[in-house]
């Protein structure tokens, strides 16, 4: 498998540190708010190539963090009068039923910041000794960045315009040095005790320890792939590759991936530009699977300039799998297609080359129309489209619902019972040869919107 390496700015040949394991962590949500499309979009990309990697065969451990202590945590505490707990459980439960809604396989681990605060103890206590951290007079503890020597080197981002606008605070060295451990300042802080005195750590620390924690292997590389958006490569991971490079003589990932952004308007979607649209609020309006197949249409390294209308163009194409997907319903034994299976992992493979990936299924949706045009009963034809929308499901994370549920989305459950109710009256209307009742009940049906069609396991409907 090729994979671009943000950190040569290569697509490289994608070697494991140990044969058959694959080792990633992705930074997750800061839980102050709700998932917005941006975090959506992180986790579908991270999602294609966990599926990807263990469909290859690889056993994959998937680490996906919480930071649940952070300022904007503190300040919803402030503004809200809830706890940490509160605070941070009812978002992490959102965010995972967000993600749960697209389809995204949920991590092997999922640590929590506060959960692994004896591990960012180590690693601040060892950059003391070693002379690349140290502690300023108010309690708080700073990475200085002037004696690593490699500092920049993961990121190549750290020219003086990038760093000049870091906060100044008294004692501090150098303009980049960033915090490791921020003590207590006044009554409404969230602090923990630590052996440098109360109070919390900084952003991140939080990952490193993490990490460290969860799944770091000895040798030169704690990991294999570490991920997450395009915004984080610097000053976050640029930061904790050179704590973890300083405490441990490590580097803590052997390869580096990031997503690119969203963009609404063409600018970056973020919180602090008001510009960002909750997962929650899109899915009031379209099927998760929907937001799914748009936000995964454009390469994951490309920025994404949402777009509503563009979104609708994009269920269109999925609406063909799940047509297609209808022409065979009730076909239930599977028959392996190697040859299409090859052909679609081989461009994952390739990047996660996700357009060649749409085009191949789009020439197999239309081969498999025409295919079934000819043989509308053949067997053999059916058992292998069957298996071809299994596998796409299988790696892409699409196709997998039942076709006519896929094509009811939208429908309130109220008008559901009344469409059944319509549906079994019409039934009995035919049983009894009624069959001007019959049409009438299909015309009324017709009139919302609603289309029918009766198959050999009963009569079926879809919103059209």
């Amino acid at each position: 498998m090729k994979i671009f390496d943000s950190h040569i700015k290569e697509k490289v040949e994608f070697k494991p540190i140990k044969n058959n394991e694959v080792r990633i962590y992705v930074c997750g949500p800061t839980v102050y708010d709700d998932a917005h499309l941006g975090h959506a979009r992180s986790s579908i990309s991270f999602d294609l190539l966990r599926r990807t990697l263990e469909t290859i065969g690889y056993k994959v451990t998937f680490v996906k963090n919480f930071t649940d202590i952070d300022d904007k945590i503190i300040k919803k505490i402030n503004e809200t009068g809830k706890s940490l707990k509160e605070i941070t459980e009812h978002y992490i439960n959102s965010y995972l039923k967000d993600m749960e809604a697209l389809n995204v396989k949920r991590a092997n681990i999922e640590p929590k910041a506060t959960e692994s605060l004896e591990s960012m103890f180590e690693i601040i206590q060892k950059l003391l000794e070693k002379g690349y951290a140290y502690k300023l007079p108010n309690g708080d503890i700073y990475f200085d960045t002037s004696k690593d020597k490699e500092y920049c080197k993961l990121s190549n981002k750290c020219q003086e315009d990038e760093v000049i606008h870091r906060v100044e605070i008294e004692g501090k060295k150098n303009p980049a040095d960033f915090a490791l451990w921020k003590s207590c300042k006044g009554e409404n802080d969230v602090c923990f005790d630590s052996p440098f005195g109360a109070g919390r750590p900084g952003w991140h620390i939080e990952c490193s320890a993490m990490i460290k924690k969860h799944i770091a292997y000895e040798g030169e590389y704690q990991i294999d792939i570490h991920g997450g958006g395009a915004d984080l490569f610097f000053p976050h991971h640029e930061n904790e590759e050179a704590q973890t490079r300083c405490a441990y003589n490590q580097h803590l990932a052997k390869y580096w991936m990031h997503n690119g952004f969203v963009q609404i308007n063409g600018e970056k979607m973020s919180k602090s530009l008001g510009n960002s649209f909750f997962v929650k609020d899109a899915l009031k309006h379209y099927p998760g699977e929907v937001l799914r197949f748009y936000l995964m249409s454009t390469h994951y390294r490309a920025p994404l300039n949402f777009s509503e209308e563009d979104l609708i163009s994009s269920k269109k194409r999925l609406d063909k799998l799940y047509r297609l997907k209808k022409r065979v319903y009730g076909t239930n034994k599977k028959q392996q297609d190697k040859e299409f299976e090859t052909k679609l992992l081989e461009a994952m493979k390739d990047d996660l080359n996700i357009s060649k990936a749409l085009a191949i299924i789009d020439e197999f949706i239309k081969e498999a129309n025409e295919s079934l045009d000819k043989n509308p009963k053949d067997k053999t034809i059916k058992q292998k489209i069957v298996s071809n929308i299994d596998f796409i499901d299988k790696l892409l994370g699409i196709g997998g619902n039942d076709a006519y549920e896929y094509f009811q989305a939208g429908i309130d459950k109220n008008t559901k019972q009344k469409i059944e109710e319509l549906i079994e009256k019409r039934s009995k209307a035919k049983k009894e040869k009624n069959y001007e009742l019959a049409d009438k009940i299909r015309e009324e049906l017709k009139q919302m919107g609603i289309m029918i069609q009766d198959t050999p396991n009963g009569t079926v409907w879809e919103k059209v």
